[in-house]
């Protein structure tokens, strides 16, 4: 027996829990099979802290209940160092970016990760003061999003060798700024080896 999702990841803000929990209970052998995922792709992408995240799921749709939450999340983000995430539905898309926009510190970082592995996928993360001059409202709207929210970047490479993958994307940054769409960057450090990227 299979379980597949048209849209989503099986049993991952996603149905198919009970039918698992089912097959467990009947001795069944269960098999995950790898798939797309957007809670895990968005934070893959987003740049926000990766060794401490959380899945939120929804929020609240009533506005008193949502902005509560929206604080009580950004408030653990900061003091546990972990990246909340959570999914809405395209019709409310609008109205999660107004409160978050609204509700968040102007120094949260928010990835805003839409459409992911369709061929209108967009990926940003900014600080929230960022987002507000951006005025992203009608961007997403009807669109499938999942937002991560953290206070801080990623900080799971701290030594000299996560300064040289810093290093090597402000290179190819500044290449592809310059027309330069075919050639090679590179960075070394010392003591270890160095990384080359062609492009």
């Amino acid at each position: 027996m299979g379980l597949l999702s048209e849209a989503g990841c099986p049993a991952i803000a996603d149905p198919g829990a009970a039918l698992v929990d089912a097959a467990h209970r009947e001795g069944f052998r269960v098999v995950p099979l790898v798939g797309p995922s957007s809670i895990v792709l968005a934070l893959m992408a987003s740049g926000l802290e990766g060794q401490r995240f959380a899945f939120c799921g929804y929020l609240p749709r009533e506005a008193l209940a949502r902005s509560k939450k929206i604080r009580d999340l950004e408030r653990r983000s900061k003091l546990d160092h972990e990246t909340q995430i959570f999914i809405e539905t395209p019709y409310r898309n609008d109205v999660l970016l107004g409160a978050l926009l609204e509700g968040c510190h102007e120094t949260t970082r928010l990835c805003l990760a839409a459409d992911l592995t369709l061929p209108t996928e967009s990926i940003k993360t900014r600080t929230v003061a960022e987002w507000r001059r951006a005025h992203p409202d009608s961007a997403y709207t009807y669109r499938d999003l999942t937002a991560p929210i953290g206070s801080r970047r990623a900080t799971a490479l701290r030594t000299a060798f996560r300064c040289d993958l810093v290093e090597l994307v402000r290179l190819l940054g500044e290449a592809t700024r310059h027309g330069n769409d075919r050639g090679s960057v590179g960075v070394k450090h010392r003591g270890g080896p160095g990384i080359n990227l062609d492009i």
